[in-house]
């Protein structure tokens, strides 16, 4: 017989989107979570789930939050070792410290030290699924998908690929590109928990050659992601143009070799032309925001308000390690900050909302995570909500949990983060 776990507590559910409407009447509070056999079977009042399973085994976390656990909908565990390295642009940055990095990744034992390290360092943080650019060997993508697999842990990652404008370490070929990244895909995708996704870096690292040879596998495998960056900083978007002097914008560079669709994953688009927002909605494309790295870096303010006001499929990403946290608490907070540079302060039930169902549903996995919910797979977290004096003392003030909750996300850690469970099981703190 499968264990049943009772977990009694806060939890919170979203009903609907928190952007549309007023943000609270999206969420639902319940007193407990069953969960058995890697799943939710229900979310109801404690003592009637007491009373229908006997058998279950309770764990009491009082007053604390339990929640889905936050899904990180773009990251570079490569760049694990060497997150906040100082003071570069973007194009320097990369050529500065992470291609450097990048360049061990060949060596399947560093891969794989480094792709449990980053899981290990996300998992206190409360962060249970992502999607991860590797580096161009595909030894990256083998260590992540080896260590996920090894935990039950849902991911999604893919080989990036570059035959251009990097070191010579680090670039494949058009065809090594296409030939890698299916046999990857057809060795890794939807095996247990894994999937994978197409993964050019960017237009300027691929010639013409190679972004066609991406969206041809791209429609080969249709249901797959494809995972890149668009339109970061200003100095990026002018190098684009002199690469391809012929594209209409940015997203013409990918659109015109077919990589563009409702399946596809476009990171940081802060400096987005009319075209472009009126091209990624038609198509239903997510975009990821990856505010510690768009300050960190001095990129710019992602404009969230209209974004989701417009109908985009929005979701949030640490952009390990050109951000500077694994944690999607400090995320949250720092979406918060650039809301309110831009005249637009996000409530806490969004920035929740962002960090679970948001980025679930850029990865088109809110069907199965990113909520709590009956028949959803049970990654979950329970959140302190008094986890450090300053948090205690603010908290203690707070006349609603909403206004409990606020603190936390503003000055929050892994401290805050009390249990973790990944398919039904309990991993860390």
């Amino acid at each position: 017989m499968a264990q049943k776990t009772l977990l009694k507590g806060r939890v919170l559910s979203f009903t609907s989107s928190p952007f549309e409407g007023e943000p609270t009447e999206a969420v639902k509070i319940s007193e407990a979570v069953l969960i058995e056999d890697g799943r939710i079977s229900a979310v109801a009042d404690a003592d009637g789930l007491r009373n229908t399973h006997p058998d279950a085994k309770v764990v009491d976390h009082g007053q604390n939050v339990i929640m889905a656990g936050f899904v990180d909908a773009h990251v570079h565990y490569p760049q694990t070792a060497m997150i906040a390295s100082w003071g570069k642009r973007l194009i320097d940055w990369l050529n500065t410290y992470t291609f450097p990095e990048e360049m061990k990744f060949g060596d399947p034992t560093y891969a794989s030290e480094i792709a449990n390290r980053y899981l290990d360092l996300t998992s206190e943080h409360g962060t249970t699924t992502m999607c991860s650019f590797c580096t161009v060997h595909p030894e990256s993508v083998e260590a992540i998908f080896n260590a996920a697999q090894q935990r039950n842990q849902r991911v999604v990652a893919g080989k990036t690929c570059m035959d251009r404008n990097a070191p010579e370490g680090l670039r494949d070929t058009a065809q090594t590109a296409y030939d890698q990244s299916q046999a990857l895909l057809e060795k890794w995708h939807g095996v247990d928990r894994l999937s994978y996704a197409i993964t050019p870096r960017f237009s300027p690292t691929s010639t013409p050659e190679q972004l066609d040879a991406m969206g041809a596998l791209w429609a080969e495998h249709p249901h797959c992601l494809m995972q890149t960056h668009l339109s970061e900083q200003t100095d990026e978007i002018a190098w684009v143009r002199e690469l391809f002097p012929e594209a209409r914008d940015y997203l013409d560079t990918y659109e015109k070799f077919g990589l563009l669709g409702s399946h596809g994953l476009y990171g940081h688009v802060i400096h987005l032309e009319a075209r472009e927002r009126d091209r990624l909605r038609e198509v239903d494309a997510a975009l990821i925001h990856c505010p510690t790295s768009n300050t960190f870096i001095g990129s710019g303010l992602f404009d969230m308000n209209g974004l989701m006001r417009d109908g985009h499929r929005v979701g949030l990403a640490t952009d390990t390690g050109g951000g500077s946290s694994f944690s999607m608490l400090r995320t949250m907070a720092a979406a918060y900050e650039i809301g309110q540079l831009r005249g637009t302060p996000l409530h806490a039930a969004q920035l929740l909302w962002l960090s679970t169902v948001g980025s679930a549903r850029t990865l088109r996995l809110d069907d199965c995570i990113g909520n709590v919910a009956p028949g959803m797979e049970a990654d979950l977290i329970v959140l302190d909500l008094a986890s450090t004096p300053a948090i205690t003392q603010r908290e203690a003030c707070a006349e609603d949990l909403w206004e409990a909750i606020f603190p936390t996300i503003m000055m929050g850690d892994d401290r805050a983060i009390t249990e973790v469970w990944i398919a039904g099981r309990r991993v860390s703190n």
